[in-house]
């Protein structure tokens, strides 16, 4: 499968969990804690699945709004997303991810909002990227 790539940025982690990110342009710049119930000390920080999950809940919206632009019900202006994301080792070995969607779309009919998640979930970048890979359930609240 070939991208079209429209934008690219990068980023760049120093000291793994408890260290440091930031993109090269300086928009985004971190300090990373490892959550106790991995292990870590916890503490001001952000970790990975923080970033993950703001990223997918933003990154979703804008997905709907893409839907909603080629005939899809109108997202209203207090659409939210709420996107949790879990970490834990795997029956296989290693780690993996688990992620909920709680996507709340007032004054949409519930039919309605079911069918622009679904249509959203097959643009998505974040859900194409996790798909057959990681177990993603959507709700719609």
């Amino acid at each position: 499968m070939s991208v079209n790539v429209l934008y690219k940025t990068s980023a760049q982690a120093t000291g793994g969990r408890d260290g440091h990110a930031a993109t090269l342009d300086g928009a985004l710049d971190v300090k990373l804690t490892t959550p106790k119930e991995l292990g870590g000390g916890g503490g001001a920080g952000n970790n990975p699945e923080q970033l993950f999950a703001a990223g997918y809940a933003a990154c979703f919206i804008g997905a709907m709004k893409f839907v909603a632009s080629q005939g899809g019900p109108k997202v209203p202006a207090d659409a939210t997303v709420t996107s949790t994301v879990g970490i834990g080792p795997r029956s296989e070995g290693g780690f993996g991810l688990d992620v909920e969607l709680a996507v709340s779309l007032p004054g949409v009919a519930k039919a309605d909002a079911e069918a622009l998640v679904a249509k959203a979930h097959q643009v998505c970048p974040y859900s194409n990227a996790t798909r057959g890979n990681v177990d993603v359930r959507l709700t719609v609240v």
